[in-house]
């Protein structure tokens, strides 16, 4: 048989083109997504050399995007996406309205049609849900009221354009022009949404009916066989077949479809064991679905059409931006969650280039709005980590020049803590938790800091003093009575954000005794740089524990070679 076949050489040449720019990219501190990006270019039709097979890479590219919305589907419950209806809904529809606005006035000034400048915006307003679950997820902000707004934000973009896919060929006739506006046309144009939307509505309903009893149900019964290669396989055949036959038999997005998956498995005891299973493959495929899209780009338009590239671009990352801010503020949600939803939207990806796919097969739109497209999204991408960590620092500054919290935060936290030589606590999470039942426990005096304000809410209900925002916030740690505390915990894993916090802290509090948290070497190095006294990592200090259990239990004899099973240690 042959050794060489296109499904093969796509895979291991775009995984191999994408580690070695990856790291190119990593060495010039640049994000690895920007090497995954030029592999893709560089294996893509328009440059000499090695040439992937466009088809199979897109193919391979969807995998990512179903394991990474059935990843966030396992820690965004149904209460989680109702809870930020109120603003995800009407704020991603007039986002959408606004940028397709902004799109169809980009295709008018070069001399298009209005349905294709319509249909041209509606490509622009859409955001990538690889880019913007990646962005959130390395910023640790996926369970926090920012991210869950975001991804609710998604959801809905992702149902609008569901939609629109469905309706597009259906309008067509109507569209075009001299096409006819006779009454069956228009009349099977309304039954084709109808259908569209019980199809959507069946779907979801099933999931939330039988998915979630059936779902849990099945993975806690091949968990009891004690196979962990049976699990894993189960837990793949549950995202990837709930997210082909939702695409195959409603019609749903296979994206969608494994984010609901992911949310009715959530509800069982075995999402986190789901969520580990999933993770290698997810990172795997999900660079893929970056150098898929380099894949497609033609750089020669960034030469043939440099005013245009440069109009869609302000329109993806300026104008998208400026008007998701506008509505999350005019919502009166925070500064911090308005300038996270302004970054999470300034890109567009994998709905932007069906539709525009779809809209030039059907006359809608001219072929040079590909490469337009195309060049916007690419550019996007490669900038929206710097747009985040510029609103970032934005943000940053906002709030020590103001010296008060924003008006949410600061309208939901009670008056400055009057303790003192207690321990300031940064993060509730599953370390962060522990640690405050242990001090409570011990009648330890603690203020706790969390960005999550269902868990705040839920704390002080326990009794807990707990403040609401930012833990880096010179003005949230003064509320927490930081310059009388005698410790910092910070228990966030996000070893840069902890440092943050840590520097902070030290600027108020010389002489206080921090200890944080870290997940590697480097990162430990940076928290140490920025002022923690003892940092924490994890692997080291369980090797540690682990090893000094043997040798206690060895120099008091209770271990020896032939005790058999050693004793079970006591519940931590």
């Amino acid at each position: 048989m042959p050794h060489s076949t296109p499904l093969l050489a796509t895979l291991v040449g775009g995984l191999c083109l994408a580690f070695l720019l990856g790291t190119v990219a990593q060495r010039l501190r640049l994000p690895p997504l920007v090497g995954y990006l030029l592999a893709g270019v560089a294996a893509g039709p328009f440059t000499p050399g090695f040439v992937a097979d466009q088809d199979i890479a897109n193919e391979l590219a969807e995998l990512g995007v179903i394991l990474l919305m059935f990843g966030v589907g396992l820690h965004f419950s149904l209460r989680d996406l109702l809870s930020v209806r109120r603003i995800a809904i009407p704020g991603a529809l007039a986002q959408i309205a606004a940028a397709t606005a902004m799109g169809w006035g980009i295709g008018r000034w070069l001399g298009w049609s209005h349905v294709a400048g319509l249909v041209f915006g509606l490509c622009l307003s859409v955001a990538s849900t690889v880019v913007l679950l990646r962005a959130l997820q390395e910023r640790d902000l996926v369970d926090s009221d920012r991210g869950h707004i975001a991804i609710g934000w998604l959801v809905v973009e992702d149902l609008v354009m569901v939609l629109t896919l469905v309706l597009l060929p259906a309008a067509t006739p109507l569209l075009l022009p001299g096409g006819s506006a006779a009454q069956p046309s228009t009349g099977s144009l309304f039954i084709t949404l109808g259908l569209t939307l019980g199809k959507v509505s069946a779907f979801v309903a099933l999931m939330l009916v039988v998915g979630r009893r059936f779902i849990p149900w099945l993975l806690d019964r091949v968990a009891e066989s004690g196979s962990k290669e049976l699990f894993r396989l189960a837990v793949l055949a549950v995202a990837l077949g709930i997210a082909f036959g939702a695409a195959s038999l409603f019609g749903v997005s296979f994206a969608l479809g494994a984010f609901f998956a992911g949310m009715v498995l959530g509800e069982s005891e075995l999402s986190h064991e789901a969520a580990e299973e999933t993770v290698p493959l997810r990172d795997a495929f999900a660079v893929l679905f970056f150098v898929s899209i380099g894949m497609l780009l033609d750089p020669r338009v960034f030469v043939r059409e440099p005013l245009a590239v440069l109009a869609v671009f302000a329109v993806i990352v300026a104008g998208k931006s400026l008007i998701a801010f506008a509505i999350v503020k005019a919502f009166r949600h925070p500064t911090t969650t308005a300038l996270t939803i302004s970054a999470s939207l300034a890109q567009i990806g994998e709905f932007s280039f069906i539709l525009g796919g779809l809209a030039i097969s059907l006359k809608l739109m001219p072929e040079d709005a590909r490469d337009l497209i195309l060049a916007g999204a690419i550019l996007s991408i490669l900038f929206n980590p710097l747009i985040f960590a510029a609103l970032a620092g934005l943000a940053r500054r906002a709030e020590r020049r103001s010296g008060v919290q924003d008006s949410e935060a600061a309208a939901d936290n009670p008056a400055r803590s009057g303790l003192s030589g207690h321990t300031v606590l940064v993060g509730h999470g599953r370390v962060g938790s522990r640690i405050a039942r242990r001090l409570r426990e011990s009648g330890h005096p603690l203020v706790v800091i969390e960005d999550r304000l269902e868990v705040v809410r839920e704390l002080r209900s326990q009794g807990y003093e707990v403040l609401c925002g930012n833990g880096a916030r010179p003005a949230l740690l003064e509320q927490a009575g930081i310059a009388r505390a005698s410790r910092l915990v910070v228990a966030i894993p996000n070893a840069f954000e902890a440092a943050e916090v840590v520097h902070s802290a030290r600027q108020a509090h010389a002489g206080l005794r921090v200890v944080a948290r870290a997940h590697s070497d480097s990162g430990a190095r940076h928290l140490h740089e920025h002022g923690a006294d003892r940092v924490i990592l994890a692997e080291a200090q369980l090797a540690q524990e682990m090893a000094e259990w043997v040798l206690v239990e060895d120099v008091t004899g209770r271990l020896t070679p032939a005790s058999g099973a050693a004793p079970r240690a006591p519940a931590a």
